[in-house]
């Protein structure tokens, strides 16, 4: 596809950039540094309706299309990765599986309060034991009459402590792979969810990640969400267009790194000429560049496959493989280019080196999605 936006994406992604621009990058130096959530940033995505971006009008969102979401995502990560990361979770893995696969009693329930941001949503599926391997989960989930009372631990949850809603699963049946696999809509303040530690990371210092505990959690069987048994697939859709968010924050990191190192290279001078004009510097800015437009053009396309209701699973891999790869390259880059500016926390190089890691990692390591891929080639 091109890289040419509708008028109406061009609008939105003008419309995010100077928020995130204006609000959200002001205070992105602080929040890493001091590991704190960014409040400002998501009262203004919630003031923005960012927060309910894909959730349909009739529940209280915006209704717009994965383009519009990954845009969105971008933009934030431009400006804070550790925003894009917050808002990322909420609206993908956390009201999509809601609205893909929720009774309309539960849509009408909690998709009104997480599109208006009053509550902020999460994804608990990994387990200490239990990462790559995500049909190995032991967390159980069992009925009595109309609850389920649900006992175990997830690790490496985004958003954890700060989420008013967590899309938890758990085993409810005798099958010890995916299908014995169920869902469930937990509330954030239920009785014996606790949230255990919160861990120090490398980088993203202001989205929280960390243990979620729980202990005789009961839930109203009217909380299962999808059929039970049927979590697996409410996990592995959910992490399929998960997956176009985690590209765009790729996008967002690696365009804010090129940018600063363009900026950089070209005001620093050194044997009596911009740092830039050497070809050494400009072939790196230029390798960096061309993936970047790579990258985009593999994350968007997986969007609009998205959001046209078309296979995207194999295309949704492709583009976090490739653009989470692109992005740490760059950021690499970035830092090199930088020399020792690049390496100190008076600037921003490092950071972006930091927050990009996490980007191989998570929603599926990129090793993982070379199995998706193949598995999608060979089938």
């Amino acid at each position: 596809m091109q890289l040419d936006l509708s008028p109406e994406h061009a609008a939105l992604r003008a419309a995010v950039r100077e928020f995130a621009q204006s609000v959200v990058k002001p205070h992105a130096s602080a929040v890493d540094h001091d590991h704190r959530f960014p409040e400002e940033a998501i009262q203004g995505a919630r003031e923005l309706d960012l927060l309910g971006i894909l959730v349909p009008a009739e529940y209280g969102g915006a209704g717009l299309d994965h383009l519009s979401f990954t845009l969105c995502i971008e933009e934030l990560a431009v400006a804070c990765a550790s925003t894009a990361v917050i808002v990322d979770v909420h609206n993908s893995v956390a009201c999509e599986p809601i609205l893909l696969f929720g009774r309309e009693e539960q849509k009408r329930r909690w998709l009104p309060a997480m599109a208006r941001g009053e509550i902020l949503g999460a994804f608990a599926l990994t387990e200490p034991g239990s990462g790559s391997d995500a049909a190995a989960l032991q967390t159980s989930a069992r009925r009595y009459g109309d609850e389920y009372v649900l006992n175990g631990s997830k690790v490496f949850i985004t958003n954890v402590g700060h989420a008013g809603l967590y899309i938890v699963f758990g085993r409810t049946g005798g099958d010890h792979r995916a299908g014995g696999i169920s869902a469930f809509i937990v509330p954030g303040d239920a009785p014996g969810l606790k949230v255990g530690q919160v861990f120090s990371k490398m980088g993203l210092h202001g989205s929280p990640t960390g243990e979620l505990v729980l202990e005789e959690v009961r839930v109203p069987a009217a909380n299962l969400l999808h059929e039970e048994g049927k979590g697996f697939q409410v996990a592995m859709r959910a992490l399929d267009s998960g997956r176009i968010g985690i590209s765009g924050q790729a996008l967002g990191i690696a365009q804010a790194a090129l940018s600063e190192a363009t900026e950089f290279t070209k005001e620093r001078h050194q044997f009596g000429q911009p740092v830039a004009m050497f070809q050494g510097v400009s072939f790196m800015l230029t390798d960096m560049a061309t993936r970047l437009v790579a990258a985009r053009q593999l994350t968007y396309h997986a969007a609009v496959l998205c959001t046209a209701g078309k296979p995207f699973t194999r295309e949704a891999s492709m583009a976090k493989l490739f653009s989470t790869d692109a992005a740490m390259d760059i950021a690499t880059d970035c830092v090199q280019l930088a020399g020792g500016y690049g390496y100190v926390s008076d600037y921003p190089f490092e950071r972006h080196f930091r927050d990009a890691k996490a980007l191989q990692i998570y929603e599926g390591s990129n090793q993982i999605q070379r199995v998706v891929i193949a598995r999608e080639l060979l089938r």
